[in-house]
């Protein structure tokens, strides 16, 4: 038995796809917290393999399970044999602080302390470039020092938590592997975590800020994530990056392939802070915060610039475009 958590999300739902594809006979089971969002798994099989696939999306057991319960956990993992753990929340308000502790956190220690119990089982872990150090004069690496600092988001230090708890369990004895990809992008909806960025590109951009970071491919992501777990690869992290852009060309690609209005006006950071602080505000008493916060202002002033030869040197796989990427995640728009 195969299970995903967060079989639902941008990620695990491109992993379903190609477990289902690519493991025959193997059970899989995923957890899931709205029906509604199952049937957009079933849109995402569609648009990858056509009506062919839905016999595929069909041998997915669906759980409805809550992460935070050990009974539902357990019940999860029952009879498995490997765990892809992509299930996370992703927020940059800082407001969500407690929220990002017990849905990144708290969640994976429980299932960490679960597999402990479980003979003969394998882990793949989703961390995030969020849970690694950053380097500002060199390529960051997985060996990049991560660092507590006043800049240091809520998010990343929930990541970098749930990644510590994750080897604790290496340390007594639980074989797992670790992937930390950048921002993801692919076919899905659009009011989800990293897919906003699409929202915002269709309506036009036109203001910048003079940060970068990096984008890979969902399919990419699923897909190396597929390799670690079927190598003999254990107690590791990698890094799993697209390419590397600065803000201001990923908009403008994003931009001119909409036909939108591409961004001309570079952002002081005072001003950007300004603004995010009066969102945080009108944001503060909603439970699905949008726009700038001040973590996201922090980190689109960074220019960072991630490697990725760790996981390219393990495994015969060649990365999509950014170009593949932003058509394949244009032209397939899930809602």
């Amino acid at each position: 038995m195969i299970v995903v958590t967060g079989g639902t999300g941008l990620l695990g739902s491109h992993l379903l796809y190609f477990l289902t594809k690519n493991n025959g006979e193997s059970n899989i089971r995923a957890s899931f917290r709205s029906q509604k969002r199952i049937d957009q798994v079933r849109m995402l099989f569609l648009i990858l393999g056509g009506e062919s696939a839905i016999v595929d999306f069909d041998r997915i057991e669906w759980r409805q399970a809550d992460l935070c319960n050990p009974y539902d956990v357990g019940t999860l993992l029952e009879n498995c044999s490997q765990v892809y753990h992509c299930a996370a929340l992703v927020s940059f308000f800082s407001s969500d602080f407690s929220r990002l502790l017990k849905q990144n956190k708290e969640v994976t220690a429980l299932l960490v302390n679960t597999c402990l119990n479980i003979p003969n089982i394998r882990l793949c872990y989703v961390s995030s470039t969020a849970a690694v150090g950053f380097s500002k004069s060199d390529l960051t690496t997985e060996n990049s020092k991560w660092e507590l600092t006043k800049g240091t988001s809520a998010y990343s230090i929930s990541k970098h938590l749930a990644e510590k708890e994750v080897w604790r369990g290496i340390e007594e004895g639980l074989d797992a592997v670790i992937i930390n990809p950048c921002v993801i992008l692919g076919a899905g909806n659009w009011n989800d975590s990293s897919l906003s960025i699409l929202k915002t590109a269709s309506k036009g951009i036109s203001f910048y800020t003079p940060g970068s970071n990096a984008i890979v491919d969902a399919r990419d992501v699923a897909q190396f994530m597929i390799l670690l777990m079927n190598s003999q690869i254990k107690k590791e992290r990698f890094l799993c990056i697209g390419e590397n852009i600065s803000f201001l060309e990923l908009f403008k690609k994003l931009t001119k392939y909409m036909g939108t209005k591409s961004p001309r006006y570079k952002v002081t950071y005072n001003l950007a802070l300004f603004v995010a602080l009066l969102n945080e505000w009108f944001q503060l008493f909603s439970n699905n915060k949008k726009g700038l916060s001040r973590d996201t202002v922090k980190s689109s002033f960074k220019t960072i610039t991630y490697s990725k030869e760790k996981l390219k040197s393990a495994f015969n796989h060649t990365f999509f475009s950014l170009d593949e990427t932003i058509d394949y995640s244009i032209k397939n728009k899930i809602s």
